[in-house]
């Protein structure tokens, strides 16, 4: 593949049951590119973990997934209230999610973390009032 292929998803954060379709979508469109398993599953951990970010603390946002020779890069942008803490949110189960949030099983605190994880590379860029923008990469053979 020696040109970049690029999928564009907007993030409703209004519903909790829309929450992962982008993860979903890109799921598909990456087998049938025929990428290997492995990264397919790292991809959309991280897609849907930030996702369900956006949902949970932004009001929605926007993925893109851009699909290169040896990495999918994947770019998460929303307006919401932004990170106050980057390095505490990153800490394992801390969590702002407020409580009828965590009733439904989200906001463990996981989300920045598996993210991280999943990816070869993470950087979080965020503005308090403004918003915030996670850019990820996925390094794969290509």
């Amino acid at each position: 593949m020696s040109d970049k292929l690029t999928f564009n998803f907007d993030v409703d954060g209004e519903d909790f049951t829309s929450a992962g379709q982008a993860s979903v979508q890109i799921k598909r469109n990456l087998r049938q590119l025929g990428i290997d398993s492995d990264t397919i599953r790292r991809v959309s951990i991280a897609m849907y973990e930030g996702e369900i970010n956006m949902v949970i603390h932004a009001g929605g946002g926007t993925a893109q997934v851009n699909v290169c020779e040896n990495c999918i890069e994947i770019v998460l942008k929303d307006e919401g209230p932004g990170i106050k803490d980057i390095d505490l949110a990153m800490q394992e189960g801390y969590s702002t999610a407020p409580d009828n949030i965590r009733s439904l099983g989200f906001g463990a605190g996981m989300g920045l973390p598996n993210m991280k994880r999943n990816t070869d590379e993470m950087k979080i860029e965020s503005e308090i009032g403004v918003g915030t923008t996670v850019t990820m990469r996925v390094n794969y053979g290509g």
